[in-house]
Parts: structure tokens; sequence; C-alpha cells
């Protein structure tokens, strides 16, 4: 029994170093993916069709769409390499907190409560991590990719080699955005070359030039809808205030303590400033008056029991 615990054990050791060296594949994969659909809309199609001498509304259309091509290809990866970079949220080294937040009690935990040894007390109210030796913020998970509590952990993303978390959740809703209209777009302005692909009409272009707009209408399209489908479901996770984990968590609670309203919920993520709602970044004014910005606190209903 504990060999077969054993073996579990280190497979998904072997599993989670695994992840972690696909990092830089990874980068480089969605980059490959941004350099095809570049090549095939910008350098292959609008772009000549923008410099050539064809009538006016078919340039019209190529600038429009190469204005918002780029537009939204900047957007997309300033949020990428957002997430990528910025660290999703990490324990402050002797963290304790000053109330039994997970629990909804108002009154302060003592020092007694802590004890020489947390991890072996017993105390319901003590949220500690056996791996990291540490005790653990409300909303706060271990992960085994990283090796560490990550604050408002989300889910581990091979896509952005980074554990989503707090400090980056906004950026990654960002990207998904970004990533699911780009996309839309690359699919709708290269339909009409993929029809004409399968017409038995001569098409110009050379068959390099043909093939790579192919690919590209079908990686835009396959992204396009995959994304919409994580899209959809992180909408209804900022909706109700909770995370990936914490909806598998809690899927038979009937209710959720940090469900606090759609607004509210929403401003726990984007902040209060609508200037700041569509860029990887926050106001001074917002992180000043908006704790749950920076992981350790969270507002919540003091009626209802945390659901874990």
């Amino acid at each position: 029994m504990y060999r077969s615990g054993a073996i579990m054990a280190w497979n998904v050791f072997r599993f989670c170093t695994a992840l972690r060296g696909l990092g830089s594949i990874m980068i480089l994969l969605v980059l490959g993916v941004v350099g095809v659909t570049y090549y095939a809309v910008v350098l292959t199609n609008y772009g000549p069709s923008l410099a050539s001498s064809a009538g006016f509304l078919d340039a019209l259309i190529a600038l429009s769409v190469l204005v918002i091509f780029h537009c939204l290809l900047v957007m997309l990866l300033w949020c990428y390499f957002s997430v990528v970079f910025t660290d999703p949220g990490s324990v402050p080294p002797n963290w304790r907190p000053e109330l039994d937040e997970e629990r909804g009690e108002a009154d302060p935990l003592t020092t007694s409560e802590f004890g020489a040894s947390p991890a072996d007390s017993g105390n319901p109210r003590i949220r500690f991590c056996r791996k990291c030796s540490q005790l653990k913020p409300p909303r706060c998970h271990h992960c085994s990719v990283c090796g560490r509590c990550v604050l408002k952990m989300d889910h581990h993303c091979v896509w952005v080699v980074n554990c989503v978390g707090a400090l980056n959740y906004k950026y990654f809703l960002l990207f998904l955005f970004y990533t699911f209209i780009e996309t839309t777009v690359v699919t709708l302005s290269l339909l009409p070359q993929f029809i004409a692909f399968f017409s038995d009409g001569e098409i110009p272009g050379t068959p390099s030039t043909l093939a790579t707009t192919f690919l590209a209408f079908v990686l835009n399209l396959a992204f396009a809808l995959s994304v919409l489908g994580f899209l959809i479901m992180h909408i209804s996770l900022v909706a109700a205030n909770t995370t990936t984990i914490e909806a598998y968590e809690k899927k038979t609670s009937p209710k959720w303590r940090y469900d606090l309203g759609r607004k509210r919920n929403f401003e726990q993520v984007f902040g209060m400033d609508k200037r700041y709602w569509f860029i990887p970044a926050y106001s001074e004014e917002d992180l000043r008056r908006i704790p749950a910005l920076h992981g350790l606190e969270y507002p919540s209903k003091p009626d209802l029991d945390a659901q874990e």
C-alpha cells in the first residue's frame, strides 16, 4: 500500500516537472501562431490589397482589417505577457490572519491558537499548508506545478507558463477576450480566401502563401471556438465571485459567502475605474480602495458560513 502511494506521488511529481518544462515551448507555440497569422493576413492578403491599385472599397476594407488586426494584436500580446510575467500572488513571509475570514467569525485569532505547530493543532480556524509549512490566507491554494501557495488560485495554465491567481486573473481574462476577438476577426477576414481555396477558379498566389492562408484560417477558427468556451466559463465565475477551484469545491453548496452581487463581484476583479477595465493594469485609487485586488482580504457575507 505504501509502495503504491509512493509510486503515485513520484508519477505526479514527474508530471508537474514536465509541465514546468513546457514553458518555453508553449510561448514559442503562441508566437508561432501569431507569426503565421500575421504573415497570412498582413503580408499575403490585405497588405498587398492595400498597396495595389484596387478600387476604393477594396482599399478601405483592407485598411480597416489591418488597423483592427494590429490594434487587437497589440492588446492581445500586452495582456498575454502581463499574465506570463506577473506573479499571481504569494503568501507574505510570516503572514498571520487577524480574523477567521474563512468561517466568517469576527473574533480575532489568538496567539495561543496558532501553537508551536499549526499543522498539528487540529484547529479548523487555521488553514495551514503542509507542503509550504506556512499559514494560508483565505481562498489560497497550493500549486503543485509552481511548488508554492498562490493567492486566490484559479488554475495553472500551461499556455501562459504561470499560475492564474489574484494578481493576474484580470490580465488572463483580458487575454481570453482579445484572443477571441482577434481570432474571430482573422477567421472572418480569411473566410473569402478559404472558400476560394475549394472553388474551381484560379486563385492568385503561390502554393506556400495559399497553404499559409489555409493554415491560419483553420488555427484561428479552432482558437476562436475553444477560447469562447473558456471565456463564457470565466464570465460566469466572475459573476459569482468564485474561481475554477472554488467552483469545484463548492459544487454541492447552495450559497457562497463571497458572492456580493454581480456589480461588486466584477469590481473585485476589474476594479471600479472604467478607464482601466480593458487594459492589464489598475489605477492607484482602486488598489487603495479594494483590498481584494491584493489577494489577502475579501469582503464577504457575515451571515453565511464559508463553503469550503
